[in-house]
């Protein structure tokens, strides 16, 4: 059997055809009734760092994406929330991801702001969307809520190979069919197996098998063409959220698709960085008087000093392999929409969750969502010393420090800390009959993953709620971006803010103060002459510094950032 069919008959739908190039296929008319309100699809990678993409400066291949950019908006002062469930939680809601309940990870703890689930106390985009009229579908990785671990490790070691089952992965109650949407298909879980992964569910019916040739980015991404197939056959609009897991380690990819990498990061972090930098001017992503490239990571090891070269390019191949299946599969996607006569009323958003990760998941081990053997049996080595390459189901690896700050050009960190490296997202909007700016430029809009909220309300005819189910709702806190589709200058937020353990930042207009997760020392910067934050003005301006600490303290103390669970203090 094809294994696409395999992989669309996990949620009962036919075959799908497999193309490389969305864009070449003939367009079918829409029906008489066309639909007037768009079709909205929200496309968000996992891990995937700022100038990772082709269109944003990287040299993986990512030709469906760059269509999107090509024929639409590439936004270049966009942010996210700098770690996986947090910016969920707050993309899903249009709120802070503490008002909506996770302000950490998704650990049940005993503060409002730090659930570990989505709160009643705030809608999703799919609620709301809904009560509009709207088909919701999501395919993908969840994260959003409460993890029902086992009470003892060998029990839940079982339970992650495989070999044993426990029942429902989360709270029924806090599955995606039950915050609005009409269909899933994905993991509830973060971390996944990408040949077999846990927590895999239909709806809300665990998934006890794969095929034999599963991956699972493809089944993602063919699932959602599935469900656009069949929603083309109504005259609702549909919602379609996508929630990628690519490139998140584990490092995980098919053969062919690493075959295409193999050489190409044998040149080491410094060249292949400084080519990204260049690529990045040229193609008006950064402007290099604001912009300049930070100082290297450790810059102190050169590669051809490196006893690790050929396991450091093998990991990074990997990394652009996972982007690579990726980009096809929403290819796929963007192939469907032509196909069925939608892609012209259909906005199309695509970011990543947060900036390329720095952990070495080696270093965890196996425990809590990470297995030590598959489901046959095979032994998975966590390869502390590199001593196995990356790529199969066997090996649990990731990019580690050096390769993030690569992914992240030109900016220093990573995920999980509030400097631009963690928080700067690539951000495209692409709507052929909605969007009237210069499609295939740039806007320089400061927005926010909060802000699709408003932005989908306001395209919709919806109405955000002020109670629901209930229970009041926070008034939204997103800035519609649907001028900035019509060309109009919109500055976006004045403001913004961070907290994620502890690692935080206060924004006021160009002005940045931050501080790392290990470093509670505040540190300013203009970013209207320093985008990568590079000279700290903290001495030259502590007027600005007391201005944004009270500003930060403000925030967290209205918006649920404190108590934090276990420390009543403030």
């Amino acid at each position: 059997m094809n294994k696409y069919k395999l992989y669309a008959g996990l949620v009962g739908a036919g075959a799908i055809a497999l193309v490389s190039v969305a864009w070449q296929t003939k367009i079918v008319k829409q029906p008489e009734q066309a639909r007037r309100r768009p079709n909205i699809i929200v496309i968000l990678a996992d891990d995937m760092g700022f100038s990772d993409l082709g269109c944003y400066g990287g040299e993986v291949n990512t030709p469906n994406i760059n269509y999107l950019a090509k024929n639409g908006i590439r936004y270049r002062q966009f942010y996210n929330t700098s770690r996986c469930c947090p910016t969920r939680a707050s993309l899903l809601t249009g709120l802070y991801n503490q008002q909506a309940g996770i302000g950490k990870m998704t650990d049940a703890e005993d503060e409002p702001g730090y659930l570990g689930h989505i709160t009643d106390n705030a809608v999703t985009l799919a609620e709301v969307l809904k009560s509009a009229g709207y088909h919701t579908a999501m395919s993908g990785k969840w994260h959003v809520s409460n993890t029902n671990g086992q009470p003892n490790a060998q029990d839940q070691m079982v339970w992650l190979n495989h070999h044993k089952d426990f029942g429902d992965f989360s709270p029924i109650s806090q599955y995606p069919t039950s915050r609005g949407f009409e269909k899933f298909f994905g993991t509830i879980w973060g971390v996944v197996d990408f040949y077999d992964p846990f927590s895999l569910v239909s709806g809300t019916k665990p998934i006890k098998t794969v095929p034999k040739n599963y991956y699972h980015t493809d089944a993602i991404n063919d699932t959602a063409v599935a469900y656009i197939k069949g929603y083309a056959k109504s005259l609702k609009p549909f919602f379609l959220y996508v929630a990628e897991n690519a490139p998140h380690w584990p490092l995980m990819a098919k053969p062919e698709d690493i075959a295409k990498y193999k050489d190409t990061y044998k040149a080491g972090w410094q060249a292949i960085r400084e080519a990204r930098y260049k690529k990045m001017v040229k193609l008006g992503v950064i402007d290099p008087a604001k912009t300049k490239l930070s100082d290297r990571w450790k810059g102190d090891l050169q590669w051809e000093n490196n006893p690790d070269k050929e396991w450091d390019a093998m990991a990074m191949a990997v990394h652009a392999a996972m982007i690579d299946r990726m980009d096809q599969g929403i290819g796929r996607i963007i192939k469907t929409l032509k196909e069925t006569g939608q892609l012209d009323n259909t906005l199309i958003v695509f970011l990543s969750d947060n900036g390329a990760s720095a952990e070495n998941c080696a270093a965890y081990g196996p425990g809590f969502d990470r297995p030590n053997e598959t489901r046959d049996g095979r032994k998975i080595v966590y390869a502390t010393k590199k001593e196995a390459l990356p790529g199969p189901e066997t090996t649990y690896s990731s990019i580690g420090p050096r390769w993030a700050n690569v992914a992240n050009t030109p900016y220093e960190y990573w995920k999980a800390e509030s400097y631009e490296g963690g928080i700067h997202t690539p951000m495209i909007a692409f709507w052929p009959k909605g969007i009237t700016a210069n499609r295939g430029g740039f806007n320089d809009h400061v927005g926010h993953v909060m802000d699709f909220m408003s932005t989908f309300v306001e395209l919709a005819g919806a109405k955000y709620p002020k109670t629901y189910k209930g229970h009041n709702i926070p008034p939204n806190t997103g800035i519609s971006l649907v001028p900035s589709f019509k060309g109009k200058h919109t500055p976006g937020h004045e403001d913004l803010f961070n907290e994620h353990f502890g690692a935080r930042y206060a924004r006021s207009g160009n002005w940045k103060l931050v501080s790392l997760s290990n470093d509670t020392t505040w540190h300013l910067y203009d970013l209207s002459r320093d985008k990568t934050e590079t000279a700290d003005l903290k001495s030259k301006y502590p007027e600005k510094v007391h201005q944004l600490d009270s500003l930060w303290h403000i925030w967290a103390n209205t918006h649920q950032v404190f108590p934090k669970p276990g420390n009543k203090s403030k």
